[in-house]
């Protein structure tokens, strides 16, 4: 894994208003997540370590657990880089493309609720960088991965 382009990655998911998750000490965390929530899905990726890494996209409602998902429309498991990867090019909501199908998630998916305290949140958006619109219209092609 080249750590410039998991730099690149994680750069990508802050321009675009991925809200970060640090889930245990700042100095030792036993993971890191990134959340990105549409209308009625969110968009999840877990960062264990660099060949440990999971994303999905989950239906959500009021009070859905991101972190504990019961039904999953899409999920990948792979190297931190390939995950990223995966997670940047899934087509938004509403794409013909998007996933649509119903999932039950395998355990990778999910932060267990031990490791979860104590936990640190913060936005990642850089102010006015991207809109709503230009979210959704990234391919993969459009940004080189």
């Amino acid at each position: 894994m080249r750590c410039s382009e998991v730099d690149e990655l994680l750069n990508e998911l802050r321009r675009r208003g991925w809200v970060l998750y640090v889930f245990g000490p700042k100095d030792a965390p036993e993971a890191v997540a990134h959340v990105f929530q549409w209308d009625t899905c969110a968009d999840v990726v877990i960062l264990r370590d660099e060949d440990d890494a999971t994303a999905y996209r989950l239906p959500t409602f009021p009070g859905t657990d991101v972190f504990a998902p019961e039904l999953v429309s899409w999920h990948y498991h792979a190297s931190t880089a390939w995950t990223l990867r995966a997670v940047l090019t899934i087509a938004p909501p509403g794409h013909p493309d998007a996933p649509m199908g119903v999932l039950r998630p395998v355990p990778a998916c999910g932060v267990p609720i031990q490791i979860r305290r104590p936990v640190s949140i913060r936005p990642t958006a850089l102010a006015g960088a991207v809109g709503p619109g230009e979210r959704a219209q990234f391919r993969a092609s459009d940004a080189g991965f």
